[in-house]
């Protein structure tokens, strides 16, 4: 895991979401973005802000229990990104993105997960060394309530063949890693999964 600045954690979450914004997967205001800092503090992105456009002062500041340490308002989903700190004192870095693909594979797929098998793109995620396996991306109902989504999703990621990433239904992924660079390309890779899937659905 690398820690960061607060300035260096600014830098890196405007640069994310301009990267997001720019594949389509963060449109009008949603999405939110996290770094932990070296004090062990949280940077993350403020509530309703546009990720496309972000600059440094829409990065705030949180404590391990989400209170604003600069008084701007957090993105209601910061417990969440708290959460995944709090499971994997190694996790560096959460993104939270929306793609219509992600939305949509949740939203036809029943049940509390979807299995990606023999995908090349499989290897790019944490201990993953070959094609030639199977990796299930959790699938969650969403609610309002964040404790309702944490208490629900948070065993399934503990579990021994756990990847950093899941889905929340009819809203979008999470995926996180040690840095931004890791968790960027979770994002990146789960994201192309899930459009191969549907790719490959439009064929049969």
């Amino acid at each position: 895991m690398t820690t960061l600045s607060f300035s260096q954690a600014q830098d890196e979450i405007v640069a994310v979401g301009r990267w997001l914004d720019g594949k389509g997967w963060a449109p009008a205001t949603s999405g939110n973005y996290s770094a932990r800092l070296e004090d062990g503090s949280i940077a993350v992105t403020v509530s309703g802000r546009h990720k496309g456009r972000l600059t440094r002062d829409d990065i705030m500041r949180v404590d391990v229990e989400g209170h604003a340490l600069d008084g701007k308002r957090p993105s209601a989903e910061t417990a969440l990104h708290l959460a995944l700190y709090r499971l994997f004192p190694t996790c560096g870095a959460v993104l939270h993105s929306h793609s219509p693909a992600a939305v949509g594979l949740s939203r036809a797929t029943p049940g509390a997960g979807y299995t990606f098998t023999g995908h090349e793109m499989l290897k790019a995620l944490p201990g993953i060394m070959t094609h030639e396996t199977s990796a299930v991306l959790p699938i969650v109902d969403n609610s309002q309530d964040m404790a309702v989504l944490d208490a629900a999703i948070a065993p399934r990621l503990l579990a021994q063949d756990a990847i950093p990433a899941y889905l929340i239904r009819s809203h979008g992924l999470y995926g996180w890693g040690q840095d931004m660079a890791e968790a960027e390309r979770v994002i990146e890779a789960v994201e192309w999964m899930i459009a191969a899937e549907l790719a490959e659905r439009s064929f049969q």
